[in-house]
């Protein structure tokens, strides 16, 4: 009996260690795209007021998503022992 019910438990596993690794991808790429603009502005000279300014704002945002995403599925794919 407990042979059927660990399938489900293994996908729903798997799934969140899916969605997981994409959240990690998809605000991985925002950073280095955001990183990339600003390299590019300092390439081509441009004013770096609104570049940084905006990185300035928006990397940390973007990790501290990245971190409470990661919190939480940490905390799902933690110990399952009350079960």
């Amino acid at each position: 009996m407990s042979r059927v019910t660990g399938a489900p438990d293994r996908m729903v596993r798997a799934l969140q260690w899916a969605m997981a690794g994409l959240a990690v991808l998809f605000i991985g790429g925002i950073v280095v795209w955001i990183i990339h603009l600003i390299r590019t502005a300092w390439q081509l000279q441009d004013v770096p007021s609104a570049s940084i300014g905006i990185s300035l704002v928006a990397i940390p945002v973007f990790l501290t998503l990245l971190g409470v995403i990661l919190y939480v599925f940490v905390g799902l794919l933690g110990d399952r022992g009350g079960r």
